[in-house]
Parts: structure tokens; sequence; C-alpha cells
């Protein structure tokens, strides 16, 4: 079991798995995610995801993901150019990710959008992969709050260990400081996950 990581530490503390959280990396002046894919941990993270290490990025997490080539796609400014900060409803597309076991598929969540550069988005070709080998992890229900294309909220990587993620479940754990705790089983399937192994 590993500790907490540092952006600039080498070697993953012998961590069972991974969350990239989100927030604003170095001023997201460049593309979101850019520089901050070149840190010092992700030089150990990156191989040790393409060798089925469980990793979550949320939000500005997911945004590094993309970056670093660990999840297909982009993710740029929203419809309209404003930042969102409100609470959506996301129904999980794909529960076979270590992050999304614990849901039904088709369960619709409410989770909370606060993102200026939250819109995914793909060619086309990428897109048509991802929805024939289910890599859909989440959608926003009712429609796309920023302009993702086909209202994506979340995706995985082929083998389902690397899940992006762009509302924040952690800011859904429970009703006392969010709208309920539907975000909370992205953390508890992942600790079900690495037990069962």
């Amino acid at each position: 079991m590993g500790g907490r990581l540092w952006h600039g530490d080498r070697g993953l503390r012998g961590a069972d798995a991974v969350v990239l959280p989100g927030g604003f990396s170095y001023g997201d002046y460049l593309r979101c995610g850019a520089i901050a894919r070149f840190a010092p941990v992700m030089a150990d993270l990156v191989p040790a995801a393409r060798s089925g290490l469980p990793v979550l990025g949320i939000c500005n997490g997911f945004q590094i993901l993309c970056e670093a080539h660990l999840l297909p796609g982009a993710l740029t400014h929203n419809a309209g150019l404003r930042f969102i900060d409100r609470e959506v409803q996301v129904r999980i597309e794909h529960n076979g990710t270590p992050w999304t076991s614990g849901y039904g598929r088709q369960q619709e969540i409410t989770v909370v959008l606060k993102s200026g550069q939250g819109a995914y988005l793909a060619d086309g070709a990428t897109l048509a992969r991802l929805e024939a080998d289910g890599q859909v992890v989440a959608r926003y229900a009712g429609g796309s709050p920023n302009g993702a294309a086909r209202d994506i909220a979340a995706v995985t990587n082929p083998a389902g260990n690397v899940v992006g993620i762009m509302p924040h479940p952690e800011h859904a754990i429970d009703p006392l400081t969010g709208p309920g705790g539907d975000g909370l089983g992205f953390f508890t399937s992942v600790v079900r996950a690495l037990v069962a192994r």
C-alpha cells in the first residue's frame, strides 16, 4: 500500500492504485495537463498504468491522462467558453473497470462538474472505436452541458484499468458535503477490486 505521491516524486511508493485529482495545473495557461504530463512522477506512472495499475484521472487528471497518451482524445474549452460549476447526472455505460464495478450498467448518478476546459473531443475514427470497444465509461444524461462529443463524460483505455472522468465523483461522496453519495462508488469499487486480487 502506498501513500501520497507528489508531482516531483520518482517512484510510486508501492501504490496499488493512483488517483490524479482535479485542479488547475500550472494555471491552465497552456492546454490543460500539457505541462503536468511531464512531471517526474509521470515517468513511473505511465509504464505502471500500461502494465495494469488502476489509475483514475478526475477533471484535470483526465486531461493529464490524455496528454500522456494513456487515454485517447483531448479536453477543450467548454461550449460557450464558460466555466461550469453545477451538479450533473451521468449514466454509467461501462461497469467492468476497477473504478466502476460497484455501479449498475445504465445507472444514473449525480456528481459535480467544475471546469472551463472539459469538453471531451476525439476524431471520428477514435470515437467510433471507443463506442465499438465499449470504452465509453459514462455519458452526461440528457445531453452534454459542455459540448463533449457524443455526451461523453468518462472513458477508459482498452485494458479497462485507466479511467478519465471530467465531473468530480469525489465531490459527491457524502450528502453532508455534496449532492449525495453517488460518487463514492468509484472509490469503493477500486478497493473491492484490489482486495479481490
